[in-house]
């Protein structure tokens, strides 16, 4: 039995704060306050006839965790009210939530086009990984539309993108490439993991699937892995249903319910995360060390006339470079004490790394000089701590070098 509060009943539009605290909550006979985590693989059916119209999609209710889960279906109502989606699959990480969405919709002789800036793992699945099923793909700039609209073919079904990028945070306009991809029948997929779904919803600006690392800002906690796709119930119904139940990229119970406990705070620390970046990132940009800024909160940002447009605020995270290239980035890095150096973000943890020997180490030199990684290039990721006490530890290794 499973009692939905009422609270939960009411048709009101909670703002996102108290969306990321009740939403999707459902309770059972015992009314427990905090969301029950169900560490289950099965369920029992009460006859025969039960299971065959359960099987059939005549009946409401789980049938094996692979295909869903009460703790895990509460997760995926919290998104989608935050997102404004009609329907979501929550996944085993965030590459499964990208690889899930992409694959599941194209097929041999089918085109996509993306953006070249990318993360690593997302870049090999469109470079290596589609062109092996005989999938057609086509790496732009991103950030002008001319480059997305001259790259289209007849047999463009899907384009995909990430915005801000990463690490050197391009930002692109979603609804234009939405626009274009509208006019052809395609797919616009829009990575939206480092803007979080507080300060930029992709679907209002009309993408159709927008995906999500929960390892990030949703957990942000540096403690379980996980991901989320997010669409309308027919996109989700018509293409991602029949991969995510036969393939298997479901997240675990627990991770779901460890992400719901880190929702409820999601908001504070991205608050807090945003502001102190915006502090980091006007302080380095003074820095006789540094040569380059990159944050979407500042005037100076490539693309800020796009950011005012479809963020509520900058980012987490801040990209810059250092005059003296990997060395001094190396120095500058070892001599951090309360900044750790890991690949990871959206921690509540101050977290630094170097994109051209971790994130991006795979891509070509000349590639990655496209995207604007140098050998002095490095991406922080600003946690909760105090932001006295980050600039001081940014300031006492800057010395260094």
């Amino acid at each position: 039995m499973f009692i939905v509060g009422k609270k939960m009943t009411e048709k009101k539009k909670l703002r996102p704060a108290t969306q990321l605290v009740h939403s999707g909550t459902t309770r059972s006979q015992f009314g427990e306050t905090s969301e029950a985590l169900y560490l289950t693989q099965g369920y029992i059916y009460e006859s025969s006839e039960s299971a065959q119209a359960r099987f059939l999609g005549e009946e409401e209710g789980f049938i094996y965790s692979r295909y869903a889960n009460p703790t895990v279906d509460m997760l995926e109502k919290r998104m989608c009210e935050l997102e404004g989606a009609e329907d979501a699959r929550a996944t085993a990480s965030g590459m499964a939530a990208v690889t899930a969405a992409l694959m599941c919709q194209v097929q041999a002789g089918d085109h996509v086009v993306a953006a070249r800036a990318l993360f690593g793992s997302c870049r090999w699945v469109v470079e290596k990984l589609m062109p092996k099923y005989g999938i057609e793909t086509t790496l732009v700039d991103g950030t002008d539309l001319k480059n997305w609209e001259h790259a289209i073919r007849p047999n463009t079904k899907m384009m995909f993108l990430e915005s801000p990028t990463n690490p050197t945070l391009e930002v692109i306009d979603i609804a234009g490439v939405a626009a274009l991809a509208n006019q052809i029948g395609a797919k616009l997929v829009v990575d939206n993991v480092f803007a979080t779904p507080l300060y930029q919803k992709p679907l209002e600006l009309g993408a159709h699937i927008v995906v999500y690392s929960t390892t990030k800002h949703v957990d942000g906690q540096g403690r379980c892995l996980g991901g989320m796709i997010l669409s309308d119930k027919e996109w989700i119904d018509e293409h991602l249903h029949d991969y995510y139940r036969h393939t298997g990229p479901s997240m675990s119970p627990f991770n779901a319910w460890t992400m719901l406990k880190g929702m409820e705070t999601l908001s504070l620390r991205v608050d807090q995360q945003t502001r102190s970046a915006g502090a980091v990132a006007d302080y380095l940009a003074e820095h006789s060390a540094v040569s380059r800024v990159i944050y979407p909160g500042r005037a100076d940002h490539p693309q800020a006339d796009i950011v005012a447009k479809q963020m509520k605020a900058g980012s987490t995270l801040v990209a810059f470079e250092l005059k003296r290239g990997q060395q001094a980035a190396f120095k500058f890095q070892n001599a951090l004490d309360v900044i750790n150096i890991s690949n990871n973000l959206g921690d509540s943890k101050s977290l630094i790394t170097h994109p051209a020997t971790t994130t991006h180490k795979n891509l070509a030199e000349e590639d990655r000089a496209e995207l604007g990684i140098t050998e002095g290039t490095v991406r922080i990721s600003i946690g909760i701590e105090d932001v006295d006490d980050i600039l001081e530890d940014l300031e006492q290794a800057l010395q260094n070098i």
